[in-house]
């Protein structure tokens, strides 16, 4: 087999056109974009006014089974069905969200895709961009600073210190932040409390900027996030302390999405970074808009598995926006629905097990398990399915057949190769094919839960039937909750439910499609300004921390300026 080149080597040798051109093909003026040297550009939100009487393209979203710890090639798959599409005649524009500093110097590494499947210039898009995330970092930080400040200054509030829910962030993977003491110097530098740092994508800043759908909806949001309670148990916004003008400025060039190109020049719009389990871990829908109205076809991603990433699409995105997807694509790799028997574990930074290389049909018929609760999730929504079987080098025929005969018995319209890593657009025809006829199928498009129900009805419908859950379980904390949220009026909110994205259940050791468990619910929060509630199920790490060989290690600069290893 012919040697793939690294992702960086193969951006480097990409024909970008100038970003204008790009921006051109699209349909967009002059006048629409801000451009950031020859290869960026910010969009103006003046085109959804220009554009509101054009009819929208269709809508693909990308999603995937359980992923092993490794990933499973999801953002590959996105982009290279978004070249695909260009490719058999449709004009497409791929929308994807923005990484994080964290992932790209600690063990995953870039998100811009791989192999001839790539967002290009490759090293802008995973270092800084435009500085988005940095503008949500400040914003949030200074709304730290203004806390803290208040309770200083007097605390005409009544704030109570020990409620202070609002920590500080940083875009590096950084473990010895995660819990820390603040205002140790004496009463000249403050006062002393327990706090710590997230990383910036899990701000709800971050959120909101997904989630917003104009500048005057922004500065609304803000206003409305909960930092503390006073004393006597009130909620503390951002408004109240006066800070939520200052951050919307800070964020008001961060509100325009990005245009970028693929490695064939098809359109790219990277907008927001949200967290996939106590955010929902989507572009933003201001990308998604734009996008529809000037193409035929828009191709975005939700992140981790489709019990994540693809129901938040849903039952958040879908229902904050209004808009409707047209068919869903389900991301499969045979590793991994392997490692879905049970019978093999895949650990990050370790080499695979050689036998999970070796052809298993009795493993990969356990582990398909995955593959079909999966599909069955998706149809609850009423969205036609396609299957996206991923290619590596140690895929073989039958199991390739297998799993697309399970995957069609299962309910999916089709269940299609894709092998866009080694070969591009030209490995996405097929794929593209399958999706452009599934979305011409009618879509039933519907969400899981009504706004009305109550918190408790909500999580139990979402542990139920997507998850397979027996029941749930409520810790006292959660149960303090729910009726604290309620009082405020705050369970009239969509539900981002925080959870392991290993394992169809809350248990990351529990793989295949595991049944008869109960959930367990040890708090819920309250993230009011991106417009909805989290519960947590299992503890959630806010802040990564660093391997022993962090990918950064091999990041450097030569001496004519270029990058090199970043992958």
């Amino acid at each position: 087999m012919k040697k793939v080149p690294s992702d960086i080597e193969i951006a480097r040798k990409a024909k970008l056109k100038p970003i204008i051109k790009v921006a051109n093909s699209l349909g967009l003026k002059e006048k629409e974009i801000s451009l950031y040297g020859n290869h960026k550009a910010k969009i103006s939100l003046s085109v959804l006014d220009r554009t509101k009487n054009k009819r929208d393209g269709k809508y693909i979203d990308v999603t995937a089974i359980t992923p092993t710890p490794l990933g499973e090639g999801k953002t590959v798959t996105t982009i290279g069905l978004s070249m695909g599409l260009n490719r058999i005649g449709k004009k497409t524009t791929v929308c994807i969200r923005q990484p994080s500093l964290g992932p790209v110097f600690g063990i995953k590494g870039g998100a811009a895709g791989g192999g001839y499947s790539q967002v290009v210039p490759m090293e802008d898009f995973n270092l800084h961009l435009t500085g988005d995330v940095h503008a949500v970092g400040l914003a949030h930080n200074l709304c730290a600073a203004f806390l803290d400040n208040s309770i200083l200054k007097g605390n005409p509030l009544n704030i109570d210190p020990d409620s202070v829910m609002w920590r500080r962030v940083v875009d590096v993977s950084d473990r010895f932040l995660r819990n820390i003491k603040v205002g140790l110097g004496g009463p000249s530098d403050g006062f002393e409390r327990s706090t710590g740092f997230d990383i910036t994508v899990a701000s709800e800043v971050m959120a909101i900027l997904a989630l917003t759908s104009s500048l005057k909806d922004l500065r609304k949001r803000i206003g409305r996030m909960i930092l503390a309670t006073t004393k006597d148990g009130k909620p503390v916004t951002a408004e109240d302390i006066k800070v939520a003008g200052a951050m919307t400025v800070l964020l008001k060039d961060a509100i325009m999405p990005n245009l970028l190109q693929t490695i064939d020049n098809t359109p790219c719009i990277v907008h927001a970074g949200p967290f996939a389990n106590i955010a929902h871990g989507n572009s933003s829908i201001l990308a998604d808009r734009i996008a529809l109205k000037l193409s035929e076809y828009v191709v975005t991603e939700s992140g981790f598995g489709a019990d994540c990433g693809a129901e938040k699409f849903f039952n958040i995105k879908c229902r904050m926006s209004g808009l409707k997807p047209d068919c869903v694509v389900m991301v499969a790799t045979i590793r991994a629905l392997k490692m879905h028997s049970g019978k093999f574990t895949v650990v990050a930074g370790k080499p695979l097990d050689p036998a999970l290389l070796k052809e298993n049909l009795e493993a990969l018929e356990e582990g398909s398990s995955n593959l079909k609760k999966h599909i069955e999730n998706m149809k609850l929504f009423g969205v036609p399915v396609v299957v996206a079987v991923n290619k590596f080098t140690s895929d073989t025929k039958n199991e390739i057949e297998l799993i697309k005969k399970i995957a069609i018995k299962a309910g999916a319209e089709d269940a299609v190769l894709s092998n866009v890593w080694a070969e591009g657009s030209k490995g996405g025809t097929d794929l593209a094919k399958a999706v452009v006829k599934a979305a011409d199928k009618k879509s039933d498009f519907k969400l899981l839960y009504p706004s009305e129900w109550p918190i408790k009805k909500k999580i139990e419908t979402i542990a139920t039937k997507i998850y397979g859950a027996k029941d749930v379980h409520y810790e006292p904390e959660a149960e303090k909750k729910i009726e604290l949220y309620t009082k405020f009026g705050y369970d009239k909110l969509p539900l981002c439910m925080a959870k392991t994205h290993l394992s169809l259940s809350h248990d990351p050791k529990l793989k295949g499609a595991p049944t008869g468990f109960t959930l367990p619910v040890r708090d819920i929060r309250a993230s009011v300004g991106a417009g909805f509630l989290y519960p947590l199920c299992g503890q959630m790490r806010t802040m990564p921390g660093l391997p022993t060989h962090p990918a950064g290690e091999k990041v450097d600069i030569d001496e004519d300026g270029n990058v090199v290893g970043l992958f």
